[in-house]
């Protein structure tokens, strides 16, 4: 039997980043423009160096402005979801209008995107009402 050779464990080498370099990653990631993972790959560095970066070249003021970028986008979320339900209610009280009083307002007044969703609600609503 042959004993396989094994080759020796080396850790991968990196060059070394400069200062400038390094904010300006920071600050990517902080804007939102880029995740560590994306910058790690895309800049060839660790993820663990970009984090320590993070921790020590960080200011308190970016920091705040990446926070309040999080919340701000969980906000906007909410909005959306919120005007989802409303558009939704409004477009089911069109629809039930329509089919009470048979004049079809949707098609006249609204996109034709809006029309035909309100439509297809009506259509629903016959089909479960048989």
């Amino acid at each position: 039997m042959e004993e396989s050779k094994k080759t020796p464990c080396r850790k991968k080498k990196y060059e070394k980043v400069g200062f400038e370099h390094k904010l300006f990653i920071i600050d990517q990631i902080h804007n939102g423009q880029i995740s560590i993972n994306h910058a790690s790959q895309k800049y060839g560095i660790s993820r663990s160096s970009i984090s320590y970066w993070i921790k020590k070249y960080s200011t308190l003021e970016q920091i705040n402005t990446g926070m309040a970028k999080k919340d701000e986008i969980k906000k906007l979320k909410e909005k959306i979801a919120e005007l989802e339900f409303v558009k939704d209610f409004q477009q089911d009280v069109i629809a039930d209008m329509e089919l009470i009083t048979g004049v079809d307002m949707a098609k006249k007044s609204l996109p034709k995107t809006l029309a035909d969703e309100i439509e297809k609600k009506k259509q629903d609503r016959l089909k479960e009402n048989g």
